[in-house]
């Protein structure tokens, strides 16, 4: 694969690139319909999720306010200012246009450190027959899409964990509602890699009208994450209306 340049001579792309556009075209000719609807374990003291500002019955502590859909595009690597603890720092962009990323690896420990989370126990998720996606068999596991990029590739990673059980017993992403905008996700590779996403912004949205293209397509010219559990009022059958997403970037690799 090859690009012009101004002059009108040929440049080929380095091959890391192309390989990237290459998994990038198979994604979006694919186009799974992959709705998250029951985040929700099997087995397992009760309690009410920490969920976004907009879609709690009251107010959440939170240092900053959740952002909603109206919300401009999340930031582009290389605007990130932050360097107090726990905030990371930006890499530098790749080449043609697109930002930095990293070959496929699997993830091996996720870390939010404004909420407590760290978990180790990650499982993958397929597609299943009704075109949903699985989710994982216990609230204390963590699932990878295995459709879509692992985190530090190009695209949105996509990683569900339940909110709690059928009985309220807390699950691995039980304060995911309460991750806020520049908040960091670390994830470590199974290549050794350590990875930092800052947090673009927190939205909950109905099942029923859940953005599949926003998080399962999203931007494929930078690595992104996407973090997605159950949220908001439930209904009669004890199940919960909305599905939380933490939407991020990758802004840091050793």
């Amino acid at each position: 694969m090859t690009e012009h340049t101004s002059a009108g001579s040929r440049r080929r792309l380095p091959p890391a690139v192309v390989a990237a556009l290459v998994a990038t075209v198979v994604l979006l000719l694919v186009g799974a319909v992959a709705l998250v609807l029951g985040l929700r374990g099997t087995s397992g003291t009760s309690g009410r999720p920490g969920l976004p500002q907009s879609a709690a019955a009251g107010p959440v502590p939170t240092s900053s306010p959740v952002v909603g859909a109206s919300t401009p595009a999340p930031r582009a690597p290389g605007t990130s200012t932050a360097t107090s603890p726990g905030r990371a720092a930006t890499p530098a962009a790749g080449a043609n246009g697109i930002g930095a990323f990293l070959e496929a690896s699997e993830p091996m420990s996720i870390e939010i450190p404004s909420i407590g989370l760290r978990s180790t126990r990650f499982v993958s998720l397929g597609i299943q027959r009704d075109g949903t996606i699985s989710v994982p068999r216990t609230a204390q596991e963590v699932g990878l899409y295995d459709a879509g990029p692992t985190p530090g590739q190009l695209g949105p990673a996509v990683i569900a964990a339940h909110v709690d059980t059928p009985s309220g017993v807390p699950g691995i992403f039980y304060r995911l509602g309460r991750v806020a905008a520049g908040d960091v996700v670390r994830i470590t590779r199974q290549d050794g890699s350590h990875l930092t996403f800052t947090v673009d912004r927190v939205a909950a949205f109905r099942k029923t009208e859940f953005p599949t293209e926003l998080v399962y397509k999203g931007d494929f010219t930078r690595a992104e994450i996407r973090l997605v559990t159950c949220g908001g009022p439930t209904d009669s059958r004890n199940e919960y209306r909305d599905n939380v997403v933490v939407f991020g970037h990758l802004t840091s690799a050793t």
